[in-house]
């Protein structure tokens, strides 16, 4: 889930100037990371961190452009941090699985995908790549019952879904 996030939705205090600030880095860091300018939107996501040390949306997108740049332990730390902020932020839950599955640790990937799922079931791709990694567990029941899942929910994922386990 590559979505950049955070327009419109930082937290609003009235006239608190360091929010304001806050707001303005981030609606810059958005533009720039929209352009593709990603070393700008970088330090731009750290301006808003300096300003506002609770924004979620800051820190996954850092991870996004960490995670863009192969940088899987960075994007890790920052998906973690927005975490730490809001335990339920489906994208980072989401994202922080792909990462930690890239970087070998199923078992943290299986739990992170079933945590997506838990904030919203109805994330047809947590379903799919939950339903890899229980089949490649050896756990083909499960695998089996969330491509289910997937597909009901997205019927275009069932060209993903194994030919041997479709057929079963």
């Amino acid at each position: 889930m590559l979505v950049v996030l955070g327009a419109g939705c930082s937290k609003a205090s009235g006239t608190d100037g360091g929010q304001q600030g806050a707001d303005a880095a981030l609606s810059a860091a958005l533009r720039a990371h929209a352009d593709g300018r990603l070393d700008d939107a970088s330090r731009l996501y750290r301006r808003v961190l300096v300003l506002d040390p609770q924004n979620k949306f800051a820190y996954y997108n850092l991870g996004l452009i960490a995670q863009t740049r192969g940088l899987d332990g960075d994007a890790a730390d920052d998906y973690e941090q927005a975490l730490a902020i809001d335990p339920a932020f489906d994208p980072a839950l989401f994202n922080l699985a792909i990462v930690r599955t890239r970087l070998g640790d199923t078992e943290a990937a299986t739990d992170l995908y079933r945590q997506a799922i838990a904030a919203n079931p109805g994330d047809a791709r947590a379903h799919l790549n939950l339903g890899f990694l229980l089949l490649d567990a050896g756990d083909r029941q499960a695998g089996t019952r969330e491509f289910r899942a997937a597909v009901e929910l997205d019927p275009s994922l069932a060209s993903r879904i194994p030919d041997d386990v479709a057929a079963g």
